[in-house]
This record gives structure tokens, C-alpha cells and sequence, in this order.
């Protein structure tokens, strides 16, 4: 019985350095420790829980809690999920690391390609107009300088969005299997065309 106690120590304190490593990767990725806590708890429970038994687990307020399980919901890194007779939402953890690392990274590329192309929008007309109007020759010069800036984030954005998209449809794994194929380090087949 006493090793059986001592076992299921180990095991908490396994999951207690994984959970602590995984909400420090997670920093990396932009996300606070805190709800980087949150998620390592969510990950590995048996059973969904609850926002006061997260809390309670976490050692967080209430209302932390809450605001950090908005953000994982958010990208989709935390799932919602209702127990039969219960009215209270409960919570589970995506254990999938690569559909959470394609959720992070479609969301912050889209963000940034929305950001820029709004901006693109709003100074082309400007530019245009200082190319065909303007009196001088140097303003000319720097409105189609910073048009050709423009059309190269254009090629950049083109890029991100098909980027991203192959990471939605899953096509990625075409070209970047999950798993070393060959044994030779790269991950890719060296039949395959896409190895050179």
C-alpha cells in the first residue's frame, strides 16, 4: 500500500515539472505562465473541470482564471464541454500539439496580415497620387519606393496565407511529415520531390 502511495506521488510530481515546463514553453508563444498554468493542469486531468475546481487548483483567483480560460478557448487550446444535469461549463485541454501550434500560428499570421493590409489600404492612394501629381521629382521617387515596399509584402502576406492554409488542411504534413520517414535526420522521404 505504501508503494502504491509512493507511486502516485511520483506521478503528481511528474505531471507537477511537465505542467511547470509546458506553461514556460508557453510564454514563448506569447502566453502569461499563469494561463500557461492553467492549461498544464487542464492537460493532465482525468476528467474535465470546472472554473472553481481550476481555481482551486491553480491557486489563482476567480477571475484570472476566467480571463485566461477565455484566452485558451480562444485558440483553441482549451475546449468547453457540459456535464449532463450540470449547469456549470467544464473544461478539457487539446492535447494535440501540432492542431494547437497550427491554431496559434494561422491566428497571429492572419492577425498581422489584416494589421499591414489595412495600413497598405489606407497610404496607397496617397502614394499614387504624389507619383502622378507631384511637382516634385525626390517625393516621387520615395511614394514609389515605398509602393515597391508595399507590393513586397503583398508577395510576403500571399505567402503567409498560403502558409497558413496548409497548415489548416493538414497539406503541411506533405511536405514536413510528423514522423522521420528515412532514418536520415531530415523528416522527409528522399524519393519524394519535395526533398531537394
Amino acid at each position: 500500500m505504501d508503494k502504491n502511495c509512493d507511486d502516485f506521488e511520483r506521478i503528481e510530481s511528474s505531471r507537477d515539472i511537465l505542467g511547470s515546463a509546458i506553461a514556460q514553453t508557453m510564454v514563448i508563444y506569447g502566453v502569461t505562465p499563469s494561463v500557461g498554468r492553467i492549461y498544464g493542469t487542464l492537460y493532465f486531468t482525468d476528467k474535465p473541470l470546472n472554473l472553481d475546481e481550476i481555481k482551486d487548483e491553480v491557486a489563482m483567483s476567480k477571475g484570472s482564471v476566467s480571463t485566461g480560460l477565455r484566452e485558451l478557448l480562444d485558440t483553441e487550446m482549451v475546449i468547453k464541454v457540459w456535464k449532463k444535469g450540470d449547469r456549470k461549463d467544464y473544461f478539457i485541454a487539446e492535447k494535440d500539439f501540432f492542431r494547437n501550434f497550427f491554431a496559434f500560428f494561422v491566428k497571429m499570421l492572419r492577425q498581422e496580415r489584416h494589421i499591414i493590409s489595412r495600413a497598405n489600404e489606407q497610404v496607397v492612394g496617397t502614394l499614387q497620387d504624389i507619383i502622378n501629381n507631384s511637382e516634385s521629382d525626390e517625393a516621387r521617387k520615395m511614394a514609389q519606393k515605398d509602393l515597391a515596399d508595399i507590393e513586397q509584402t503583398n508577395i510576403y502576406f500571399d505567402w503567409t496565407l498560403r502558409l497558413a492554409n496548409t497548415m489548416e488542411s493538414g497539406d503541411i504534413f506533405n511536405y514536413i511529415p510528423k514522423h522521420n520517414q528515412e532514418g536520415d535526420g531530415t523528416g522527409l522521404n528522399k524519393n519524394s520531390s519535395h526533398y531537394n
